[in-house]
């Protein structure tokens, strides 16, 4: 990384990376908002609820409005030549390029059409979210029953692509969450998950005298670490982790960047970590991330490794890197804003023009 990039520290707690979120970030505490008038009207508890060809019985958690499942679909990240478009082509293209496997393949594969219906358990069972978590509130989620909500983070398809036995994957996808709707806020979104398991070999191979350390023992929780894993393997997930986001970022900004790490807390990671860059001379916080609570790796079969993930927001990204100044203009169907991201390669600069005062945003 170039000497030009300077890292700092800090700490603070905050809520639930991938659940809560400062829109269209994904990962601080503003979450206890309620959606604007334009999305509850309420869906008649005798209906079926459709979504995408398939039917779920209604309940007295049913609040799933019309409205909001006219998005359902939509996937704005794979339509070509817009910007989120862009952004997911342009953090694919650098897993890509940066990680090789075996044979010269990538060793991330992506996946960007994931079904955004999921069961309450993959949304937050099997990523260890208490059962009273305030994250779970029909105040803050589109629940279709009891028992299937439209999904509140790409996060949702972790475990089950961890079982299937993927080490490397990043997932994308439309997220649903009730928000109040502003030039920041709206209730769905777009993220973008990372994940990463390592064996010993893997990630103890580059380390002198590597052969004799180890991945887990029976310790203690601390500030720094899981119970279940060495110091050693500790820090070097830390390290792992905080140069392939670090690197990430000097690709879509620019090596000339300030990045500063948070201490935080999500339930499915431990130690936990916001990323914030200062982007012309603003603070701003740009991913979450963190080493993956092992009781969650050991539970989709991958005992015997370790992982970390990363969750960041689309919009966010959008919005910072195009100068896009309101999140709504991402359903517009305006040709003067969707023409500026025809460009020929997604990597070429572009800075939003606003052309005229009023936009068209649907």
């Amino acid at each position: 990384m170039a000497a030009s990039m300077q890292i700092l520290g800090c700490g603070r707690m905050v809520p639930s990376w991938g659940l809560l979120g400062r829109r269209p970030s994904s990962f601080s505490p503003a979450w206890c908002r309620r959606i604007s008038s334009g999305f509850t009207a309420s869906t008649s508890v005798t209906d079926a609820v459709e979504v995408l060809g398939k039917s779920y019985l209604p309940d007295d958690y049913t609040n799933v409005t019309k409205k909001i499942l006219s998005k359902v679909g939509e996937n704005l990240h794979n339509q070509r030549h817009h910007p989120l478009w862009l952004m997911k082509e342009r953090v694919k293209d650098h897993f890509y390029k940066q990680y090789i496997g075996r044979f010269g393949m990538p060793l991330f594969s992506v996946y960007d059409d994931m079904p955004p219906v999921v069961t309450v358990e993959q949304n937050f069972d099997r990523l260890l979210i208490p059962k009273d978590h305030p994250s779970r509130k029909k105040g803050d989620n589109y629940y279709l029953n009891r028992t299937h909500i439209l999904r509140a983070h790409t996060s949702a398809h972790q475990w089950d692509l961890m079982h299937s036995g993927l080490d490397a994957f990043l997932v994308v996808g439309d997220v649903y969450r009730r928000d109040q709707i502003d030039s920041t806020h709206y209730p769905v979104f777009h993220q973008l998950e990372g994940v990463r398991l390592f064996s010993d070999h893997e990630l103890f191979s580059n380390v002198g005298g590597g052969e004799s350390l180890c991945l887990f023992e029976q310790g203690h929780r601390t500030p720094h670490k899981q119970e279940t894993h060495t110091m050693e393997a500790a820090r070097l997930m830390e390290h792992s982790l905080k140069m392939a986001l670090t690197k990430l970022v000097a690709h879509l900004f620019g090596d000339d960047l300030e990045i500063r790490w948070v201490d935080c807390y999500f339930p499915f990671t431990h130690p936990s970590f916001e990323m914030e860059i200062n982007f012309r001379g603003e603070w701003m916080e740009v991913l979450g991330c963190g080493v993956m609570e092992q009781q969650l790796v050991n539970s989709a079969g991958a005992e015997n490794k370790i992982g970390w993930a990363f969750g960041l927001g689309l919009e966010r990204l959008a919005m910072i890197l195009y100068g896009i100044p309101d999140i709504r203009l991402f359903w517009s169907k305006d040709e003067r804003f969707l023409k500026q991201f025809h460009v020929p390669h997604i990597n070429q600069r572009i800075q939003f023009q606003v052309r005229l005062k009023r936009w068209n945003y649907v």
